[in-house]
C-alpha cells in the first residue's frame, strides 16, 4: 500500500536526519513524521496479528525484553522490539510494525516510552485497532489497548512490565499472564516464558497457537547490536510453539555458556572456561558440538587425558567429527602435533 511504502521510506531516512539534531529536535521530528504519515491514509493494515505478549525490565541487570505467542505464521517478524540501553515494544492486533522502529527512535531521543507511545498514537489514524506496549530502559511503561481490537483484548502495567492480550478465549489470559511473571524467580527470560504458559494455561488465542518468539538485550549496550541480544529466537510454524520456543531458549542458553567460555580461553581463565563448558553440557546432555569443543579446548589446556573420553563419545556419534580434527591443526586451533592428533582421532568405539 501507498503508505505502508511512505512509512518504509520514511523510517530509512530518520537515522541520517536526526544525526544533526538536538535530542529534543529528533523527538520532535520523529513525532511528526509518524503523525503526519497516518494522517495521510486511514486504510487499515492487511495484518491482523492477534496474540498475547509481554513487555518488561529486569530491575536487577537492566536487561529489557519481549516474548509473544500467536495464532499467525511467523509473528517474530512483526511485533516484538528491543534494543539495549533503549527499550523494548510490541506493537500487535491490526498490527504496525512501525511503532517498533519510531517508538526506538523516540526513546532514544530522549523521550520516555508512555511519551512516545503517547506521541504515535495521536497521529495513528487506526488507533483504535492497535494494541501497543512500550518500556524504556528506565522502566517506565505504557500499553494501550484500542477499542476496536477484538475481544477479548486487554492489557495490564505493572511494575517494569506490561502485558497484552487480544482475540482472547477470555478475558483471565493476560491477569493471569501478570501473575505469573510476578511470582516466578529467575531471569528475564524464564520469568516472560512463564507468563507465556500462563496465558496458554487460561485459553490463550481464541483460534489456538502457531508461532512464538522472545527477544532480550543485555542492560549495558556495549555499541555491538549483536553482542546485546542474550537471546533472539522464533518459532515460525509449530502446533506447540511455546514448547518449542523453551527448548529454544534452553539452547541458546548453553551456547551463551560456550561463549563465554571462549571468552574465559582467551584471557587465560582455564578452570573459568572448563566451569562454562561444563554448564553448557548439563543444560543439553549429548549435544556433539559443545562436547567437542570442549574437548579441543581441554587439549590447548594440555589436559589431553581428559579430552579423550569426549573425543571417543563425539566420535562414536559421528565419525565426521573425527575426519575433522586433523584440519584444526591449519587453522591454530589444535597443536601441529602429529602423533597428538593420531592419538585423538584413534580414539573410538564405546567407552
Amino acid at each position: 500500500m501507498r503508505r505502508m511504502l511512505i512509512l518504509t521510506l520514511m523510517v530509512a531516512l530518520v537515522p541520517a536526519t536526526l544525526l544533526a539534531m538536538s535530542w529534543r529536535a529528533r523527538s520532535s521530528a520523529v513525532a511528526r513524521g509518524a503523525a503526519e504519515l497516518s494522517r495521510g491514509d486511514a486504510a487499515r493494515p492487511l495484518r491482523p496479528v492477534h496474540t498475547f505478549s509481554i513487555v518488561a525490565r529486569d530491575a536487577a541487570t537492566g536487561e529489557l525484553g519481549v516474548a509473544v505467542q500467536s495464532h499467525w505464521f511467523s509473528v517474530g517478524q512483526l511485533v516484538p522490539w528491543a534494543e539495549a540501553g533503549v527499550g523494548a515494544i510490541a506493537t500487535q492486533s491490526f498490527v504496525e510494525p512501525s511503532y517498533g522502529k519510531l517508538g526506538l527512535d523516540l526513546i532514544r531521543a530522549g523521550r520516555s516510552a508512555p511519551d512516545a507511545l503517547k506521541s504515535l498514537l495521536a497521529g495513528d489514524a487506526g488507533a483504535d485497532v492497535r494494541q501497543v506496549a512500550m518500556i524504556d530502559a528506565g522502566g517506565r511503561v505504557a500499553a494501550h489497548t484500542g477499542a476496536k481490537c477484538i475481544q477479548a483484548a486487554g492489557h495490564f502495567v505493572g511494575r517494569d512490565y506490561s502485558v497484552q492480550a487480544n482475540l482472547m478465549a477470555n478475558e483471565r489470559v493476560w491477569p493471569a499472564m501478570s501473575r505469573a511473571f510476578e511470582a516466578t524467580k529467575g531471569d528475564l527470560a524464564e520469568r516472560m516464558l512463564a507468563a507465556l504458559d500462563a496465558a496458554q494455561g487460561e485459553g490463550g488465542d481464541i483460534r489456538g497457537r502457531q508461532s512464538a518468539a522472545i527477544i532480550v538485550v543485555s542492560g549495558k549496550p556495549t555499541g555491538r547490536p549483536w553482542a546485546d541480544r542474550l537471546f533472539d529466537l522464533r518459532v515460525d510454524d509449530s502446533a506447540e510453539p511455546l514448547k518449542e520456543l523453551r527448548r529454544l531458549v534452553t539452547l541458546q542458553r548453553a551456547y551463551n555458556h560456550m561463549n563465554a567460555g571462549d571468552a574465559a580461553v582467551e584471557r587465560k581463565d582455564n578452570e573459568g572456561a572448563l566451569r562454562e563448558y561444563g554448564a553448557a553440557e548439563r543444560l543439553v546432555p549429548g549435544n556433539a558440538e559443545m562436547t567437542y569443543w570442549h574437548a579441543v579446548a581441554l587439549v590447548n589446556m594440555n589436559r589431553v587425558e581428559e579430552s579423550l573420553p569426549l573425543f571417543r563419545r563425539v566420535f562414536a556419534a559421528d565419525p565426521n567429527w573425527r575426519m575433522l580434527t586433523p584440519r584444526l591443526v591449519q587453522s591454530g586451533l589444535l597443536p601441529d602435533d602429529k602423533k597428538l592428533i593420531e592419538r585423538i582421532i584413534s580414539v573410538g568405539g564405546k567407552e
